[in-house]
């Protein structure tokens, strides 16, 4: 496991080492004993699978390209994590967001277990006959290890509904006779998809913010009132005004999370700032998301990038480097793009008190530290991206069923499932002295060492 993800977990059984209330009839040695085997049960995976996937490209040509699928725990039920297409996909990447995923799960009460994989690849530079051979050849050589009730993989970065459906199209002519609709989630809605699932996680990473801003600071303000911790200053501070949002990422998370800001009548925001991996686009005026959503639509996910293009669209931004939408003077900043965006070397430059998390760990553990100790409000991917695996969730379940919900129902059923993890955590937050990751993670990292516990997996 990367260093980030295992020095948090080790923190937190340390932390629940002396809570006497945790697995109080574990004492003493045995109590030592049980800490030391979930140490090493929570910081290593289960089974670890690679393959290179022979590849013939459209001029003739055989490449093969190395894939993963990283099955880390699956204490609380199936294996379950996203397949990501990326050129810097490696073991230790995936092994990490593995982990993640199994923290994630049992954060929010998911009942499934954690997995990862990808292939390492930039999907722009191949055809949509080479992708979907890819997806075919993925499925393939790791038929043995996925399944609707073994591992269920999920779209990610570089992937969509469309490389769900044919994976679960192959998975289906491989093993004839068996259920498949839940092999894969993420699918189109005519095959077996969930209405909601491509917006899940985008309006996920947006209610996590509203709702601590809004709903938990209005009904809890009698006791926040009067507390010193430097957290609940920050989020009073920036309560009933008016809040500019910077937004790292236009695709499907951050787009959906720009909309979602952009429409909120609860909190009186503007969009100043949206970024792509050629540009950001900054208003301090605030920017129509709308607008940019439907030019992208039509330009392969790209934004806007000349003055010309701007014009045509009536926008009115100045054009910046795609880096410096970390670096505005904004109130928030949604972190929707790649991992390990905020390290130390640039932390002194990122001005917003709070950040949003949607990608995977796009804030490295030193800049974490930095920012913690300015007070930052930090809201963590476990927490606030969950939103795309609750509602494969969702669709695993409607596919086993064969009933299928409504959109209003999805969203309503998202929203109440991540309003409970939030009232569950947020109160520990504002009123310790713990990080809202920190509380995140003793939350998750209690639930599986109660159920490993009850399993009698750590003697």
């Amino acid at each position: 496991m990367a260093s980030q993800t295992g020095a948090i977990v080790q923190q937190s059984l340390n932390a629940l080492m002396g809570d006497s209330s945790f697995l109080p009839n574990l004492q003493d040695q045995a109590r030592e004993q049980a800490f030391k085997s979930l140490g090493s049960i929570l910081s290593t995976p289960n089974k670890v699978h690679k393959a290179f996937l022979r590849i013939t490209l459209d001029n003739g040509s055989v490449v093969r390209i190395p894939a993963y699928r990283i099955q880390h725990n699956d204490t609380l039920g199936p294996y379950k994590g996203g397949i990501r297409f990326h050129e810097s996909v490696n073991e230790e990447e995936v092994t990490n967001l593995a982990a993640l995923m199994t923290l994630k799960n049992a954060l929010h009460e998911v009942p499934f277990g954690g997995g990862k994989g990808g292939v390492v690849i930039s999907p722009r530079n191949y055809s949509s006959k080479e992708l979907y051979t890819i997806c075919k050849k993925y499925v393939q050589y790791f038929s043995d290890v996925i399944g609707p009730d073994k591992d269920i993989p999920a779209p990610d970065m570089g992937t969509g509904e469309r490389e769900m459906d044919w994976m679960m199209s192959e998975y289906k002519s491989i093993t004839p006779g068996f259920p498949y609709l839940g092999s894969f989630t993420g699918k189109s809605v005519i095959n077996g998809g969930s209405l909601g699932r491509r917006e899940a996680t985008g309006k996920g990473v947006y209610y996590t913010f509203r709702y601590m801003l809004h709903d938990f600071l209005k009904s809890q303000s009698g006791w926040l009132a009067g507390s010193s911790n430097p957290y609940v200053q920050t989020a009073l501070g920036h309560a009933d005004r008016q809040l500019s949002i910077a937004v790292q990422g236009f695709g499907n998370v951050g787009s959906v999370a720009s909309l979602e800001a952009y429409k909120c009548s609860y909190l009186h925001n503007k969009v100043v700032a949206v970024s792509d991996r050629n540009v950001t686009l900054y208003n301090p005026d605030g920017l129509s998301i709308p607008t940019l959503i439907e030019y992208t639509a039509r330009n392969r996910g790209d934004l806007p990038g000349t003055e010309e293009a701007l014009a045509e669209l009536d926008i009115k931004a100045e054009i910046l480097g795609r880096e410096e939408v970390l670096y505005l003077n904004a109130d928030v900043l949604i972190l929707a793009a790649l991992e390990e965006q905020i390290r130390g070397d640039n932390v002194e430059r990122v001005k917003a008190r709070i950040l949003v998390e949607g990608a995977n760990a796009p804030i490295t553990g030193e800049a974490d530290e930095v920012l913690t100790k300015r007070g930052t409000i930090i809201i963590p991917d476990i927490l606030a991206n969950a939103g795309g695996v609750i509602v494969s969730y969702f669709e695993w379940l409607q596919g086993r069923e064969t009933q299928f919900f409504t959109e209003e129902h999805v969203y309503t059923m998202l929203f109440e499932k991540m309003q409970k993890t939030l009232n569950s955590i947020l109160p520990a937050y504002f009123g310790d002295s713990y990080s809202l990751r920190e509380n995140c993670y003793n939350h998750a990292v209690m639930k599986l060492s109660t159920v490993l516990y009850k399993q009698g997996k750590l003697y």
